[in-house]
Protein backbone atom coordinates (compact mmCIF):
# COMPACT_ATOMS: atom_id res chain seq x y z
CA UNK A 1 0.00 0.00 0.00
CA UNK A 2 1.21 3.48 -0.82
CA UNK A 3 0.11 7.09 -0.59
CA UNK A 4 1.55 10.47 -1.37
CA UNK A 5 0.77 13.76 0.34
CA UNK A 6 1.89 17.00 -1.25
CA UNK A 7 1.87 20.40 0.40
CA UNK A 8 -0.03 22.87 -1.80
CA UNK A 9 -0.04 26.09 0.27
CA UNK A 10 -0.50 27.30 3.83
CA UNK A 11 -2.32 24.39 5.57
CA UNK A 12 -3.59 22.70 2.38
CA UNK A 13 -2.35 19.31 1.21
CA UNK A 14 -3.27 17.04 -1.67
CA UNK A 15 -3.30 13.35 -0.76
CA UNK A 16 -3.15 10.70 -3.46
CA UNK A 17 -3.74 7.04 -2.79
CA UNK A 18 -1.75 4.28 -4.40
CA UNK A 19 -4.88 3.41 -6.38
CA UNK A 20 -4.89 6.90 -7.90
CA UNK A 21 -7.63 8.69 -5.94
CA UNK A 22 -7.12 12.21 -4.65
CA UNK A 23 -8.40 14.02 -1.55
CA UNK A 24 -7.86 17.60 -0.43
CA UNK A 25 -6.94 18.15 3.22
CA UNK A 26 -6.93 21.62 4.72
CA UNK A 27 -6.87 23.29 8.09
CA UNK A 28 -9.03 25.96 9.67
CA UNK A 29 -8.32 29.67 9.16
CA UNK A 30 -6.68 29.95 12.58
CA UNK A 31 -4.06 27.45 11.39
CA UNK A 32 -3.51 29.19 8.07
CA UNK A 33 -5.98 27.12 6.10
CA UNK A 34 -9.00 28.07 4.03
CA UNK A 35 -11.23 25.20 5.17
CA UNK A 36 -11.57 23.73 1.66
CA UNK A 37 -10.92 20.12 2.63
CA UNK A 38 -11.17 17.65 5.47
CA UNK A 39 -8.78 17.84 8.39
CA UNK A 40 -6.17 15.06 8.56
CA UNK A 41 -7.60 13.70 11.84
CA UNK A 42 -11.09 13.72 10.30
CA UNK A 43 -9.63 11.68 7.45
CA UNK A 44 -8.39 9.16 9.99
CA UNK A 45 -11.90 8.84 11.46
CA UNK A 46 -13.44 8.50 8.01
CA UNK A 47 -10.96 5.73 7.19
CA UNK A 48 -11.91 3.94 10.40
CA UNK A 49 -15.58 4.28 9.49
CA UNK A 50 -15.03 3.01 5.97
CA UNK A 51 -12.98 0.05 7.16
CA UNK A 52 -15.50 -1.04 9.78
CA UNK A 53 -18.58 -0.46 7.63
CA UNK A 54 -17.02 -2.43 4.78
CA UNK A 55 -16.54 -5.34 7.18
CA UNK A 56 -20.06 -5.19 8.63
CA UNK A 57 -21.72 -5.13 5.20
CA UNK A 58 -19.49 -7.90 3.89
CA UNK A 59 -20.18 -10.15 6.90
CA UNK A 60 -23.94 -9.51 6.69
CA UNK A 61 -24.00 -10.35 2.99
CA UNK A 62 -22.03 -13.55 3.58
CA UNK A 63 -24.53 -14.38 6.34
CA UNK A 64 -27.33 -14.03 3.78
CA UNK A 65 -28.90 -11.06 5.52
CA UNK A 66 -31.04 -8.76 3.35
CA UNK A 67 -29.03 -5.65 4.21
CA UNK A 68 -30.03 -2.59 2.20
CA UNK A 69 -28.10 0.18 3.91
CA UNK A 70 -25.41 0.58 6.53
CA UNK A 71 -24.16 3.81 8.02
CA UNK A 72 -21.77 4.40 10.89
CA UNK A 73 -21.93 7.55 12.98
CA UNK A 74 -18.63 8.29 14.70
CA UNK A 75 -17.98 10.46 17.72
CA UNK A 76 -14.43 11.00 18.92
CA UNK A 77 -12.67 12.84 21.71
CA UNK A 78 -9.08 14.00 21.61
CA UNK A 79 -6.59 14.79 24.34
CA UNK A 80 -6.39 18.46 25.35
CA UNK A 81 -2.61 18.56 25.12
CA UNK A 82 -0.22 17.82 22.28
CA UNK A 83 -0.08 15.51 20.46
CA UNK A 84 -3.91 15.62 20.90
CA UNK A 85 -4.39 11.94 20.09
CA UNK A 86 -7.80 10.32 20.02
CA UNK A 87 -8.68 9.09 23.49
CA UNK A 88 -12.18 7.75 22.88
CA UNK A 89 -14.08 6.79 19.73
CA UNK A 90 -17.69 5.61 19.55
CA UNK A 91 -18.94 3.90 16.40
CA UNK A 92 -22.72 3.54 16.10
CA UNK A 93 -23.95 1.49 13.14
CA UNK A 94 -27.41 1.99 11.67
CA UNK A 95 -28.16 -1.12 9.62
CA UNK A 96 -31.26 -1.22 7.42
CA UNK A 97 -32.78 -4.20 5.71
CA UNK A 98 -35.58 -6.71 5.64
CA UNK A 99 -35.79 -9.25 8.44
CA UNK A 100 -32.29 -8.62 9.76
CA UNK A 101 -31.46 -10.84 12.73
CA UNK A 102 -30.13 -8.95 15.74
CA UNK A 103 -27.66 -11.68 16.70
CA UNK A 104 -26.20 -11.71 13.18
CA UNK A 105 -25.81 -7.92 13.08
CA UNK A 106 -24.19 -8.00 16.53
CA UNK A 107 -21.82 -10.73 15.36
CA UNK A 108 -20.89 -8.69 12.27
CA UNK A 109 -20.13 -5.59 14.36
CA UNK A 110 -18.16 -7.65 16.90
CA UNK A 111 -16.15 -9.45 14.23
CA UNK A 112 -15.25 -6.17 12.57
CA UNK A 113 -14.16 -4.69 15.91
CA UNK A 114 -12.24 -7.71 17.18
CA UNK A 115 -10.89 -9.45 14.09
CA UNK A 116 -11.18 -7.70 10.73
CA UNK A 117 -11.03 -3.89 10.89
CA UNK A 118 -7.32 -3.21 10.94
CA UNK A 119 -7.88 0.51 11.57
CA UNK A 120 -10.01 -0.13 14.66
CA UNK A 121 -7.69 -2.79 16.01
CA UNK A 122 -4.60 -0.65 15.41
CA UNK A 123 -6.10 2.37 17.19
CA UNK A 124 -7.28 0.16 20.07
CA UNK A 125 -3.79 -1.27 20.50
CA UNK A 126 -2.48 2.29 20.63
CA UNK A 127 -4.65 2.95 23.67
CA UNK A 128 -7.74 4.52 22.14
CA UNK A 129 -10.92 3.38 23.91
CA UNK A 130 -13.24 2.27 21.08
CA UNK A 131 -16.83 1.23 21.61
CA UNK A 132 -19.31 -0.10 19.08
CA UNK A 133 -23.10 -0.10 19.09
CA UNK A 134 -25.78 -0.68 16.49
CA UNK A 135 -29.43 -0.31 15.70
CA UNK A 136 -31.52 -2.11 13.13
CA UNK A 137 -34.06 -0.40 10.91
CA UNK A 138 -36.54 -2.85 9.40
CA UNK A 139 -37.41 -1.96 5.82
CA UNK A 140 -40.77 -3.30 4.76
Amino acid sequence: MQARVKWIEEAMFLAESGSGHTVVMDGPAESGGRNVGVRPMEMLLMGLGGCSTFDVVSILKKSRQAVQNCEVQIQAQRADTEPKVFTNIVLHFIVSGTGLKENVVKRAVDLSAEKYCSASIMLGRAGVEITHSFEIVDVV
